[in-house]
């Protein structure tokens, strides 16, 4: 899956990922499954802005609601993502998985908790990735 990610005006961070013939199932839609890969590399691309400056995240939860199909030959996606809160250890980003003529297709809201791998537990954020975060597109941004 090739990758390409843009800040937008509207308010996201943009991920343009190519599909895969193997990323559909026998019914002919993109299977269940590759949302999340679709959604975890977006975030993976995302925090690569932060390269240098964190320890590393785990996923403490995430909830997704599929809204429309996306069905061969669909060619590729874009993945939506603004930041819908930060907390001490916690950041809770929402993405929407959009279809090419702009409709979505998933929404999904995943908290993740910076992580602190050598004592194996979760860890505050740090004063550069708190500032990477808030300078992100977020939902307080686009509602204010």
């Amino acid at each position: 899956m090739v990758r390409a990610m843009s800040t937008q005006e509207n308010g996201w961070v943009e991920h343009r990922v190519q599909l895969r013939l193997n990323d559909f199932d026998v019914l002919g839609h993109l299977n269940q499954s590759v949302y999340h890969t679709i959604l975890e590399q977006a975030r993976t691309e995302l925090f690569g802005l932060l390269a240098g400056h964190n320890d590393g995240f785990v996923m403490a939860h995430v909830e997704m609601d599929y809204r429309r199909e996306v069905a061969m030959p669909t060619n590729y996606v874009t993945v939506q993502t603004r930041v819908e809160r930060i907390g001490r250890s916690s950041l809770t980003l929402f993405q929407r998985i959009v279809r090419p003529e702009g409709e979505v297709a998933n929404e999904a809201t995943t908290v993740l908790v910076g992580w602190d791998r050598t004592a194996r537990r979760s860890r505050p954020f740090s004063d550069e990735e708190r500032a990477t975060f808030e300078a992100l597109p977020s939902a307080a941004a686009v509602s204010s």
